[in-house]
């Protein structure tokens, strides 16, 4: 037999790598500084290239928190997911399944014009058993919400 279905979470819910989010978040901060502060200490860099050095730390600095940005919001009307550059809003009869397989990097939606769309939002890297659980929850929503509910997606803790 098999365990029920969980409840869906209430929404408004916000779906994001905390610990992954925090460890890019911190370091993009710690590195701006570092690399700033030692421009500024070299004395025998010129202002170019001190302003070089600061340039740097910024764009290094804009990709950590550009790698930071994933997430997924569910609301009442559907789902908007926010990957890296694109950001996508999908209603909940657009989501056919959620699946997080084993092996997965993150949560793929397969949607009801026959593509899949990864969400970053959901990803096992730091915190796996969180993915596993909000991938479940995603789930129960768009089985509540959606068309989900005759193909239920795949969430496993294995592997």
């Amino acid at each position: 037999m098999s365990a029920p279905a969980p409840q869906p979470p209430d929404l408004p819910v916000t779906f994001r790598p905390t610990r992954t989010r925090a460890v890019l978040l911190i370091s993009a901060a710690a590195m701006f500084v570092a690399m700033t502060v030692m421009s500024l200490l070299l004395e025998t860099l010129s202002g170019g290239e001190r302003g070089s050095f600061i340039l740097m730390a910024a764009l290094f600095a804009g990709v950590l928190v550009l790698l930071s940005r994933p997430k997924v919001v569910a609301d009442d009307t559907g789902v908007t997911v926010v990957n890296l550059t694109a950001r996508r809003r999908l209603a909940w009869a657009e989501i056919l399944r959620v699946n997080l397989r084993p092996g997965d990097p993150w949560v793929f939606l397969d949607l009801s014009d026959g593509t899949s769309l990864p969400a970053l939002g959901i990803q096992p890297g730091i915190g796996k058993a969180r993915a596993i659980r909000d991938a479940k929850a995603l789930r129960a929503l768009a089985e509540t919400h959606g068309t989900g509910a005759d193909s239920p997606g795949t969430v496993s803790d294995n592997g």
